[in-house]
């Protein structure tokens, strides 16, 4: 069940617009259609903050410098405990 509301204000030709598209998609509504947009596009956004994509050479340079790390200095363990802080995982 949905119980969560947005309230928002927009010009008639957006509006106008939007209910078309919704027509044209055979969605039940403009609400509807408000949800699928925000749905799709909140998961593609949080997809490329939280995703990175590497050159093949570049990841594999990447792990072969993991491979030959030597014990965590003091600048990379601060950075570790500052990512934990902020909730980077």
């Amino acid at each position: 069940m949905t119980t969560a509301r947005l309230d928002l204000r927009l010009n008639e030709e957006i509006k106008a617009k939007a209910e078309k598209a919704s027509a044209l998609l055979g969605l039940k509504s403009l609400t509807e259609y408000v949800v699928h947009l925000m749905d799709k596009d909140a998961s593609r956004v949080i997809a490329e903050h939280e995703s990175m994509v590497l050159e093949d050479d570049i990841f594999d340079r990447f792990i072969s410098a993991c491979e030959k790390a030597q014990k965590p200095n003091k600048k990379l363990q601060s950075a570790l405990q500052f990512t934990k802080e902020q909730g980077v995982q």
